[in-house]
């Protein structure tokens, strides 16, 4: 006669089943870790192409862009003291004669 098991079979199929679950969640686990290094390789070579155009976009319209109010009020205000620089410069320097006599300021 057949010698019968230790343990009733309900326990022995727990017990496989168990087994072949915990199996399977720690495979789940490396194909997950694997899919995560995959996925953030290619967030980061994207990042990098996204970077890298945005650059290139950048200088290609660097110098084409229109100025803004504050370029325009920043260059007026240089302007201003280039001009006070240069009254001052020509009050120092001597006077000179003009063929027509008088010099006139524009």
């Amino acid at each position: 006669m057949a010698k019968r098991p230790t343990q009733p079979v309900e326990e022995a199929l727990r017990d496989a089943v168990e087994r072949t679950v915990q199996a399977t969640i720690g495979s789940a686990q490396d194909s997950r870790t694997r899919a995560q290094q995959a996925v953030d390789e290619i967030v980061k070579s994207a990042e990098a192409g996204a970077t890298a155009v945005r650059e290139r976009v950048r200088g290609a319209f660097e110098g084409q862009l229109p100025a803004t109010h504050d370029d325009v009020r920043e260059l007026q205000k240089e302007l201003r003291a280039i001009v006070r620089r240069l009254d001052e410069i020509e009050k120092r320097l001597p006077k000179q004669r003009s063929s027509s006599g008088t010099r006139k300021k524009s």
